[in-house]
């Protein structure tokens, strides 16, 4: 009965890979005839969201100075923690320059944010990235 089964055993094995081997291969069918167009990109759809539309703009390129976390200035020598939490707290700018006016500035914060006024935007702020104080803390630890 063990030789029987063995034999039994081994011809089932020896069919199921002779049924995978002798599987023909997938071929890929072209979408224009699954879609029934002759161009398929026609039918698509992008989604994005605000913050996703908002990166895409030149708040994307350039640090914000409404909508950015006291984070962002990391690039910047010398902004990050209490020249980026100056810059926060008195936020709303309507203007790049406006960041110079900042009250309590040191002279050096002063020529620090004169040299980089070029790498600033100013756009109104956004709830999504102004939400619950999240500019200070955005908790990533």
């Amino acid at each position: 009965m063990k030789k029987l089964s063995a034999v039994l055993a081994t011809l089932v094995l020896f069919l199921g890979c002779l049924g995978i081997v002798a599987q023909p291969e997938a071929q890929a069918m072209p979408l224009t005839e699954f879609m029934g167009q002759s161009s398929p990109v026609l039918g698509a759809v992008i989604y994005r969201n605000k913050a996703d539309a908002k990166l895409g703009t030149e708040f994307g390129k350039k640090v914000d100075l409404n909508n950015s976390d006291v984070r962002d200035f990391r690039k910047f020598r010398g902004f990050y923690p209490s020249l980026a939490g100056k810059i926060v707290k008195y936020s709303p700018f309507e203007k790049v320059e406006d960041v110079l006016n900042i009250p309590g500035l040191s002279e050096s914060q002063q020529k620090q944010l004169q040299a980089n006024l070029d790498k600033f935007t100013v756009t109104p702020p956004s709830e999504m990235f102004n939400g619950e104080d999240n500019r200070y803390n955005m908790g990533v630890y």
